[in-house]
């Protein structure tokens, strides 16, 4: 077997050490060189940013988590790197344990000209030229987005351990309700209404364990939509640690529904964020990719 590996910002040598030890496995320098599958060292962010080459290579891939969050590879029952070695034996000597899932897909709604220079360059281009983006767990709109923006600025060891939760308490206090209007699966646009935040799943989890959307599916065909609406910053405290647990959607202010594809507009432009990564501003649009990837999964 000819695998390729992809390596994230972590120091991983003495992981990749532990796969290039099993026997039968020719490792390549590339992902052009016709490997028969490929194997992620890294986390949600590092997964993210291969998605597109990932989808269009059409190869099993194995997920080992070493990055901060590690949500993609938890909802795949990778929780750990000897979770994926054990799989990565079984991949090897059977060839049995893969998984096929869906994606999520971000549509930019405005033009990408117009802000040339100030996003990330774009996943591919719909047949319109508007940005396309692929995400493999979350996607949000409002606090949250803004959350994963100030972890993605703390040092990498912090982010690891807790960034996000660290983060979260001091927004609480400084971010506003925005009004958003959310349309799902082209419905007629409702009205715009005070929101926190807009989550849209295709995992159950974010920010290394959250429980945002608890009945999100990786193979569904769905996206699981979280909407918290306003609330007082003491409610939102309260609100918090349940989300750990999933137990949020009890509150009246939280809202939860599945759809196939659904629209995010704001009274001004605000970021998206997904998989921890900015990726563009509203509005935005939403889709599910259905098998878009193949996983090499615990057999």
């Amino acid at each position: 077997m000819r695998a390729t590996a992809i390596v994230g910002p972590a120091d991983v040598g003495r992981c990749l050490a532990r796969f290039h030890r099993i026997e039968g496995v020719e490792w390549t320098s590339g992902v052009e060189e016709q490997a028969d599958a490929v194997v992620i060292f890294g986390g949600d962010g590092t997964v993210h940013r291969h998605l597109s080459a990932l989808v269009d290579l059409h190869l099993p891939v194995l997920v080992v988590p070493c990055g901060s969050g590690n949500d993609f590879a938890r909802a795949l029952g990778l929780r750990g790197v000897r979770d994926s070695i054990k799989a990565w034996r079984h991949f090897v000597a059977n060839h049995n344990n893969c998984r096929t899932v869906d994606l999520g897909l971000v549509r930019e709604s405005a033009s990408p000209q117009a802000r040339a220079g100030e996003a990330p360059a774009p996943r591919g281009l719909s047949s319109d030229g508007h940005s396309l983006h692929y995400f493999c767990c979350i996607a949000g709109v409002g606090l949250d987005a803004e959350i994963a923006r100030r972890a993605n600025e703390l040092p990498k060891w912090i982010r690891g351990h807790g960034g996000y939760a660290l983060c979260a308490p001091r927004e609480f206090f400084r971010f506003l309700p925005v009004p958003k209007k959310i349309s799902c699966d082209n419905a007629e646009s409702g009205r715009f209404q005070p929101t926190i935040l807009a989550a849209v799943a295709n995992a159950p989890t974010y920010g290394g364990g959250m429980r945002i959307a608890p009945h999100a599916r990786l193979d569904d065909g769905k996206l699981d939509v979280c909407i918290v609406r306003a609330m007082d910053t003491f409610k939102l405290f309260c609100l918090f640690p349940t989300v750990y647990f999933g137990r949020h959607l009890g509150f009246r202010e939280v809202e939860y529904s599945q759809t196939p594809a659904l629209r995010i507009e704001t009274e001004y432009p605000l970021d998206v964020y997904a998989d921890g990564e900015y990726i563009c501003r509203t509005p935005a649009e939403f889709a599910v990719v259905r098998n878009a990837l193949r996983m090499i999964v615990p057999a």
